[in-house]
C-alpha cells in the first residue's frame, strides 16, 4: 500500500509507548503528502488521540472537526467507534459530562457492530474503556476492557499487552474518594498481582511492558506505599519510564507526593500538590485534595486533613450530583423527541426532512406554505435565529455545534401550539408557522421560544458560551410571494438583533 500504511505500525507503538510528541511529527508529515481520504482519516484520528495524550486542549475542537471531516461518509464502525470514544474524551475536557455520554454510547454502539477482528478494533475498544474510565463510568470502563480482551485473543495477539491497569488504579481511586479505602487498598493489591503475570507473560520481563502500563503499575505502588503497604517493587523506578505523556507526568508527580507521605514529610508533599496542575481524566479530580489529606493525617494535622478530605469526597460525588441531573435531561429530551415524533409522523419522507435534527426541511416548509396560501389561508411566519452559535463551533467544535441544534429543535417542537409548523431553514435558522394567527399570538409564541432556549442548561452542554434566539415575525398571505414573506421575516428578525 505504501504510504501511511507502511508506517501505522509504527504510529501504534509510538502512542502505546507513550511517545505522543514523535508520533505527532510522523501524523504532520504524512498528512502532506497523503493524499488518500480513507488513509488520511486514519492519519487524523491518530492526530487527535496524539493531541489528547499530550493534553493540547487548545486544538482539540479543531482536530476533532478534522477528524469528523476526513471520516465524513465512512461506514467502517470501528473508526465511527474510535472517533466517538475520542469525542467523548473531548467532551469530558470540555466540562460536558451530556456530550460525552453521548458519545461514549454511539462508539459501544458502533463497536458492537464491527466483524472485521484485528488490532485496530482492539485498540478502539481500549479507547473506549478509558473514556469510560476517566468519565467515572468504571462499570462500563471494565466490560469495554474485556471486549478488547476478547478481541485481542480473536485476533491471535498477546493479550498481555492490553491489560490497560489504568482502569483499575483508577477505579481504586475512585473506591478511596468516596470513603471507601479498605477497597481502594485491595483493588490496588490486585492490580500487583496482575503487574505478576503481565511481567512473566512477556519477552524481556519488566522492560518488555509498554510504558504507560509501567506507570499506572508505579502509581499502585506508590499509593499502597502512602497507606504504609510494603510491596517490594520500586514506584519511582516504574514511574521513571512511564513516558513523556501527560498522564505519565502527572502520575509522576503524584507518585513523589505519595513517596513524601510515606516519609511524613508534610510539607513536601503539600508543596509538591500546590505547585502542581493535574489533569483531573489522569486519577479523578478528586485525587490532590484525597492526598492533601493523607499528607495532613501523616503530619498529625488532623483539623487540616478532615478539611482537605471534606474537599476531597465533595469534588468526588460532585459528577454523581450531574449524572442525576443529567438523567432528569435526558428523560425530559425523550419526551421532546417522542411528541416531535407524533407530530412529525406524517412527514417521513427523506427528502422533506432535515437529517439532523427530524424537523422538516426547508423544502417540505415551502410546501406547507405555498398549500396555506393556495387555500386562501393566512398565516404567521417567524423567522428563528441562534445568538452565539458561532462561538460554539469555534470554542467546541461542530460536533458540538450539532448537539445544540437538535436541543433547540426539541425545544421548538415542545413549546408549539397544536396546529403550528415548525422547520429548519438551514445553518442556525429555524421558521415556525402559525396558521391563522394574529401578531398578538405570533408575540406570545415568540416570547415563550425564547424563555424556553434561555432556560435551557446550556452549560452542561456547550460550557462558557450561552445560547439564545431571536425571533422575528412577517405576514404570510395571496398579496406576497413565499420569498417576499420570508425575506420579511428575516429583516424583522435582523432588526430585533440589531436592536
Amino acid at each position: 500500500m505504501g504510504g501511511a500504511a507502511d508506517e501505522l505500525p509504527q504510529l501504534r507503538r509510538l502512542l502505546a509507548d507513550g511517545r505522543a510528541a514523535e508520533a505527532l511529527l510522523v501524523i504532520d508529515r504524512l498528512l502532506d503528502n497523503e493524499a488518500d481520504r480513507r488513509k488520511r482519516g486514519e492519519l487524523r484520528l491518530r492526530r487527535l488521540a496524539a493531541l489528547i495524550n499530550l493534553g493540547r486542549r487548545g486544538d482539540y475542537a479543531t482536530a476533532l472537526d478534522q477528524a469528523d471531516e476526513a471520516l465524513g461518509g465512512d461506514p467502517d464502525p470501528e473508526r465511527q467507534g474510535r472517533l466517538n470514544a475520542l469525542a467523548a474524551v473531548v467532551a469530558l475536557a470540555d466540562n460536558s459530562l451530556e456530550r460525552c455520554v453521548q458519545h461514549l454510547v454511539k462508539s459501544s454502539r458502533e463497536l458492537d457492530k464491527a466483524t472485521r477482528v484485528d488490532e485496530d478494533l482492539v485498540m478502539s475498544w481500549q479507547e473506549l474503556a478509558s473514556a469510560y474510565s476517566y468519565a467515572g463510568f468504571h462499570g462500563h470502563a471494565l466490560s469495554a476492557l474485556e471486549q478488547a480482551r476478547e478481541a485481542a485473543l480473536a485476533a491471535g495477539l498477546p493479550e498481555a499487552d492490553f491489560a490497560n491497569p489504568a482502569i483499575r488504579v483508577r477505579l481504586a481511586t475512585w473506591y478511596d474518594h468516596h470513603g471507601d479505602s479498605d477497597g481502594c487498598v485491595r483493588v490496588l493489591h490486585d492490580v500487583l498481582i496482575d503487574l505478576a503475570r503481565h511481567r512473566q507473560a512477556v519477552t524481556g520481563g519488566l522492560a518488555g511492558i509498554r510504558p504507560l502500563d509501567r506507570g499506572s503499575y508505579g502509581y499502585a505502588v506508590a499509593r499502597l506505599t502512602a497507606y504504609g503497604e510494603p510491596t517490594g517493587e520500586d514506584a519511582l523506578a516504574l514511574l521513571e519510564s512511564a513516558g513523556q505523556s501527560l498522564r505519565a507526568r502527572d502520575l509522576r508527580l503524584l507518585g513523589r507526593v505519595c513517596a513524601a507521605i510515606a516519609t511524613r514529610d508534610t510539607g513536601f508533599a503539600i508543596g509538591l500538590l500546590a505547585q502542581a496542575t493535574i489533569s483531573p481524566v489522569t486519577m479523578g479530580a478528586a485525587e490532590p485534595h484525597r492526598l492533601r489529606a493523607l499528607a495532613y493525617s501523616a503530619g498529625g494535622q488532623h483539623a487540616e486533613a478532615l478539611v482537605a478530605d471534606r474537599r476531597a469526597f465533595r469534588v468526588a460525588t460532585a459528577q454523581d450530583d450531574r449524572l442525576r441531573d443529567l438523567f432528569v435531561d435526558g428523560m425530559a429530551a425523550r419526551i421532546d423527541r417522542e411528541h416531535m415524533q407524533r407530530s412529525l409522523a406524517q412527514y417521513q419522507d427523506e427528502a422533506m426532512t432535515d437529517p439532523l435534527t427530524g424537523l422538516p426541511n426547508r423544502r417540505h416548509l415551502e410546501d406547507h406554505v405555498r398549500r396555506l396560501i393556495r387555500a386562501g389561508e393566512s398565516a404567521i411566519l417567524g423567522v428563528c435565529d441562534l445568538d452565539g452559535f458561532k462561538a460554539v463551533n469555534t470554542v467546541h467544535g461542530h460536533l458540538a455545534g450539532d448537539a445544540v441544534l437538535q436541543r433547540v429543535a426539541g425545544v421548538l417542537a415542545r413549546v408549539m401550539r397544536k396546529g403550528d409548523f415548525v422547520a429548519r431553514y438551514g445553518g442556525d435558522e429555524f421558521v415556525v408557522v402559525l396558521p391563522a394567527g394574529t401578531q398578538r399570538e405570533a408575540y406570545e409564541v415568540g416570547m415563550r421560544v425564547m424563555h424556553a432556549v434561555a432556560s435551557e442548561d446550556w452549560a452542561a452542554l456547550v460550557p462558557g458560551t450561552p445560547v439564545s434566539i431571536t425571533v422575528g415575525w412577517a405576514q404570510a398571505n395571496r398579496d406576497l410571494s413565499i420569498a417576499e414573506a420570508f425575506a420579511a421575516a428575516d429583516h424583522a428578525m435582523l432588526r430585533k438583533k440589531a436592536s
